[in-house]
């Protein structure tokens, strides 16, 4: 019997590596896992096609998909909607394959509310100094977005209590085993709690004197 993917939430500070690992889980196991596909009102970029990077849609659309409940979570930047949307990421876990949405915390908490068998994890470097470098030394930001970046690192720690499992991505190779070991123990546990409902359910169904209710 193939197992049922779960949903798993990637939340972490800025330049914590969230999105090395991301990938990193991606290309050594392809047939496990999938990234979950985000739609947006934004414009596509260069090189960027609808389905592949993201679903575009237009402001109506995305509007109607949110007054519809077809989104699991949704938020709207600097003018623009992004959302993750529902039928993409079940029809991923209904093959077997475990969906990661690389999201950021409020996305995140939305996720849980909707669909509470989701497994919210939370990525962290071993201390601030380490996430202050790693961020210098990306080489692609000024000294005033590694501030509001840091300053924003700040406010999400009010949150990572409210996530299921936080992982310390000191070196990488580590994390990246950690990471998949966690997701394996959860997928397993869930599906061996949906195998035992649904044993109990028809064993309960079989028992004669509640046959008549």
């Amino acid at each position: 019997m193939q197992k049922k993917g779960i949903l798993i939430v990637i939340s972490g500070f800025s330049g914590v590596g969230k999105g090395t690992l991301v990938k990193k889980l991606l290309s050594q196991y392809p047939d496990e896992y999938a990234l979950s596909i985000s739609a947006t009102t934004r414009s596509p970029r260069e090189n960027e096609a609808d389905g592949r990077e993201y679903f575009f849609k237009s402001r109506p659309e995305f509007e109607e998909m949110i007054q519809k409940g077809l989104l699991l979570e949704h938020a709207e930047y600097n003018g623009n909607y992004y959302g993750t949307p529902a039928e993409y990421a079940l029809s991923q876990m209904e093959l077997g394959r475990n969906v990661i949405l690389e999201i950021e915390v409020q996305g995140g908490l939305q996720v849980k509310e909707k669909y509470p068998e989701s497994m919210l994890l939370y990525i962290v470097p071993p201390d601030a100094k380490e996430l202050l470098r790693r961020l210098i030394e990306r080489g692609t930001e000024t000294m005033d977005v590694i501030q509001s970046r840091m300053r924003q690192s700040l406010r999400e720690t009010e949150y990572i209590n409210r996530y299921d499992r936080v992982l310390v991505n000191d070196d990488l190779e580590v994390c990246a085993k950690e990471l998949r070991e966690t997701i394996l123990q959860e997928q397993d546990r869930i599906n061996e709690l949906h195998q035992y409902i649904t044993k109990i359910r028809s064993e309960l169904c079989d028992l004669e004197f509640l046959k008549g209710e």
